[in-house]
């Protein structure tokens, strides 16, 4: 007997949830910015980085994955990660919050990842079960008692490993000779790296980086968006995004492989905003177009308006770590800050904007009769 498919009445629940993460944590944002805003009764700046990551991220992941294996038991993965962040808003870092967004790793693992490997296993999975794998190590050690922090290069393992496994899927027809042991010796210095940073913060740092660097240059090389960067439309739009979120990763491996670790200050926000914003939500921005079609079964139809919201993320983040984090001018870190919030927010808005009119158009032209010519 077939499974059931996902209906998109299942799916809206939890992407509404992926959602309230994803305001939540933009909201604590402007928290730790130190702007006027109400406070609310949980340290809601305590989880800004976990409800951003796995939240949100880690939702839309999980979400994605189970339409694609297509049966309505593999939405227990991102409802637990939604229902997880939705704990953490309402509670604070509490033990059922975190208990639930490890849970719902296990669950990718266990519910999604097996079945898919069963079906096709390869390169490109196995590095998106590494980046399951790198969720599940970041709750662990949270519910071990590690700070936030002190689990970052696990939360960067699972958001980098995840998206360079859907980039090999796509560039698999055309990689260069040894492309694949190329992908795969990047993929184990990173999670040798994360790992090696938990264990031995002092020397791991260096190695996490260096991991880094490796998968961004075979990203850079082998990623197909070299060669669609010059197309037009879409393809070209996807390409932009993909390409500027590389090189934020490049400068976040550098002050990793350059400087060690780091806990806080300006250089922890500068690294963590490299990984988190310049490459994270230009990857979401990118792949928006492409994913969320398939997601809710709904078209969003590409428009130059696509790359406003990039163009804001760029330059705002450039303010902030150059300006802000660099040369420690207050004013840039905030305003920079402020600038990152309402990039996501515009882009959010302008994709619900798009979804919106497609909808009215096409029931407009449900609604309209053909014209038939009279015979004579």
């Amino acid at each position: 007997m077939n499974p059931r498919p996902v209906a998109v009445r299942w799916r809206l629940p939890v992407l509404a949830a992926g959602g309230f993460a994803l305001v939540s944590g933009l909201y604590a944002a402007l928290l730790l910015l130190g702007l006027p805003m109400p406070a609310p009764h949980v340290p809601l700046e305590q989880v800004h980085g976990p409800l951003m990551v796995l939240g949100f991220v880690g939702t839309l992941v999980a979400l994605e994955r189970a339409v694609a294996l297509g049966t309505r038991w593999a939405l227990l993965a991102p409802a637990c990660s939604g229902a997880g962040a939705v704990l953490l808003v309402l509670t604070g870092p509490s033990l059922p919050g975190r208990l639930l967004l490890m849970l719902a790793s296990v669950l990718l693992l266990l519910l999604i990842y097996q079945r898919l490997w069963w079906r096709q296993p390869g390169p490109a999975l196995l590095a998106q079960v590494s980046g399951a794998l790198s969720w599940y190590a970041a709750t662990l050690l949270w519910l071990a008692g590690l700070s936030v922090p002190e689990i970052v290069p696990w939360l960067a393992t699972f958001v980098v490993a995840t998206i360079a496994g859907e980039r090999l899927e796509l560039a698999h027809l055309t990689l260069p000779r040894h492309g694949v042991g190329w992908f795969l010796a990047a993929l184990g210095m990173l999670t040798a790296g994360a790992t090696a940073a938990a264990l031995w913060p002092a020397v791991g740092a260096y190695l996490f980086g260096v991991g880094l660097l490796a998968t961004v240059a075979w990203l850079v090389v082998c990623d197909v968006a070299r060669r669609t960067v010059r197309a037009v439309g879409l393809p070209r739009y996807v390409a932009v995004g993909l390409l500027t979120g590389y090189a934020w990763l490049a400068l976040a491996g550098l002050l990793w492989a350059g400087a060690g670790p780091v806990t806080g200050g300006s250089r922890y926000d500068a690294t963590l905003h490299l990984v988190f914003l310049g490459f994270t939500m230009s990857m979401i921005f990118a792949h928006a177009p492409v994913i969320l079609p398939a997601v809710l079964r709904r078209p969003l139809p590409y428009g130059p308006w696509l790359y406003a919201p990039l163009a804001l993320l760029h330059t705002t983040l450039t303010i902030r770590v150059l300006v802000g984090d660099v040369l420690g001018v207050p004013a840039g870190w905030r305003w920079g800050g402020v600038g990152n919030v309402l990039a996501v927010l515009g882009f959010v808005g302008g994709v619900v904007a798009a979804l919106v009119r497609a909808a009215r158009r096409r029931t407009r032209t449900a609604v309209v009769p053909p014209v038939v010519p009279a015979v004579r």
